[in-house]
C-alpha cells in the first residue's frame, strides 16, 4: 500500500497487479481489492498462477506456519522465487503498455529474512529486465522501484501516515484466524505490531492473539 502511495506521489498512473498464487493467506487478495481502490488505480489486475502445485512453502503446503518467533535462518514461509515470478509478470505487463517503471514494496529491515528482498537482488533483477526486453535492448530500460527496501517497519507505518493512508484496509498475516483478522503470531504478525508500536501509531488491526513482548 504504501509503496503503490508512493509512486502516486511521484506522479505515475497507477496499475496495480496483485497475483492469486494459490496462498492460504488469500484474504489478502481481498485487501489488495480495497487499496486499488482506495489510491484510485486505473486497472487493478489479478492473476492466477497456482504455486501450489510446486509446494516448498508454508504458504502453498500443508506446512505449519511458525509461531514462535522471529529467528535468524530463512523461514519456511519463504515461496521459492516468489518475488522473481512476481516481478516477471509485472515486468511483462509493463512492456506490453509502456510502462518503465515498477513499483514493490521489498524491505529489507525488518523483514523475514527472504532473499528475493535485498537490494542485491532488486538491482540484479533491473538490469537482467534491461536484457530480457526489447524495450531494454533498444534503449528505454526499466527502473524496479523498491521505495520502503531500507526502512524499518516503524519508518513504514509513519509514511502511511504522513500520507494519509487507512493500514487498517492492509494485510500482513501469513496464517489468518477464523473470522478473517490476523492471527498475532507469525512473523510478519509480529513485525506489523513492533512497527506500529515503535512509531508510538495506534495499531487499527485486530489480532486474534497478541505476544506479551514481539520478537
Amino acid at each position: 500500500m504504501v509503496s503503490a502511495a508512493l509512486a502516486r506521489e511521484a506522479g505515475h498512473e497507477l496499475l496495480a497487479l496483485s497475483i492469486d498464487y494459490n496462498q492460504r493467506h488469500r484474504v489478502e487478495l481481498a485487501a489488495a481489492r480495497r487499496i486499488a481502490a482506495s489510491l484510485g488505480a486505473v486497472r487493478h489486475v489479478v492473476l492466477p498462477i497456482d504455486l501450489s502445485a510446486f509446494g516448498g512453502s508454508a504458504l502453498t503446503a500443508e506446512i505449519d506456519v511458525p509461531k514462535t518467533g522471529l529467528g535468524t535462518d530463512i523461514p519456511v514461509t519463504y515461496v521459492p522465487a516468489r518475488n522473481t515470478i512476481f516481478l516477471s509478470l509485472a515486468l511483462g505487463w509493463a512492456e506490453a503498455v509502456g510502462a518503465r517503471d515498477l513499483y514493490i514494496g521489498v524491505n529489507a529491515l525488518d523483514y523475514s529474512g527472504y532473499p528475493d528482498c535485498r537490494p542485491e537482488f532488486i538491482a540484479a533483477f533491473e538490469s537482467m529486465a534491461e536484457l530480457a526486453t526489447r524495450a531494454g535492448v533498444e534503449g528505454a530500460p526499466f527502473r524496479i522501484r523498491a521505495p520502503l527496501q531500507h526502512m524499518t517497519k516503524a519508518d513504514i507505518v509513519r509514511e502511511a501516515a504522513r500520507l494519509g493512508l487507512d493500514a487498517g484496509i492492509s494485510w500482513s498475516c501469513y496464517d489468518p484466524a477464523p473470522g478473517g483478522v490476523h492471527c498475532g503470531l507469525c512473523d510478519s504478525c509480529r513485525l506489523r505490531q513492533r512497527g506500529f508500536e515503535e512509531a508510538g501509531i495506534d495499531d487499527p488491526t485486530s489480532y486474534a492473539a497478541r505476544p506479551q513482548a514481539p520478537q
